[in-house]
């Protein structure tokens, strides 16, 4: 019998590229993409570049495809969104301005989950544990659109968080956009119609929308609440009945 040829040691480049395709190796990419994005917002403050120093010669629906593109850079690059939708409202009335800020939040949400789903999933999720960790990777899992619906229409929950816990969870990309752009849409129009009616603060307008804007976050802080309470009360019978020390030192 012939003797069998051994095979050879893998390549330096193979050994190379299995290191950067490594979990932890797309993980801390991730985390130094989002750190130099943040450290540019900071730097360069491109939310004031689109509410001031717009091209001047795009107009009609390019100015407002333009706008959703950088909205949609923007978003996943940190910057807040109510600022963003202020500017569309400012730059494009309500009507137009609604449009390039939903599209804009689409967008930037999908840049987000892609990046969280392709470099920080299989390093993130062994670490998903703990009752409120597992909970609401599980919420997110089996019901991605419901909870995504209910994350987006209040604004308790920070947007980018919920893009990057949607990623690492098992959600699949239809529901969370399409629960992204429904979810959206009252509370980035209010914002966009008081942009629009910045001119005019006392119209009904700027006053409805604005009253909007303070209802809805009292309604996430009371939601958030009594979501906090209900799961420390759901936690306090497990904490009651497990042994006491004493009892389980004496049963030895």
């Amino acid at each position: 019998m012939l003797a069998p040829v051994p095979r050879p040691p893998g390549s330096l480049a193979t050994r190379c590229s299995r290191a950067l395709l490594a979990p932890r190796s797309r993980l801390s990419l991730l985390a130094l993409l989002l750190l130099t994005a943040a450290v540019l917002v900071v730097l360069y403050e491109p939310q004031r570049l689109l509410a001031s120093g717009w091209p001047p010669r795009t107009s009609g629906a390019d100015a407002v495809l333009l706008f959703a593109l950088a909205y949609g850079v923007c978003t996943a690059a940190f910057v807040p969104r109510p600022v963003l939708n202020l500017a569309a409202g400012a730059l494009f009335g309500s009507a137009a301005g609604l449009t390039g800020a939903v599209a804009g939040t689409v967008l930037g949400a999908g840049i987000s989950f892609t990046l969280g789903r392709y470099l920080g999933q299989d390093a993130l999720r062994p670490l998903v544990r703990g009752r409120w960790l597992t909970a609401a990777d599980g919420q997110l899992s089996r019901h991605g659109f419901r909870s995504m619906l209910a994350i987006r229409l209040f604004p308790g929950v920070p947007f980018a968080a919920a893009n990057y816990c949607a990623a690492v969870s098992r959600m699949k990309y239809v529901p969370f956009l399409l629960a992204t752009g429904i979810g959206s849409v009252p509370n980035t129009a209010a914002y966009v119609v008081a942009g629009a009616q910045a001119g005019s603060p006392g119209s009904p307008a700027f006053l409805f929308s604005a009253g909007f804007i303070v209802l809805s976050g009292l309604g996430a802080a009371v939601v958030a609440w009594r979501k906090r309470h209900g799961l420390r009360a759901a936690a306090a019978p497990a904490r009651d009945d497990a042994p006491e020390p004493e009892l389980v030192a004496g049963a030895r």
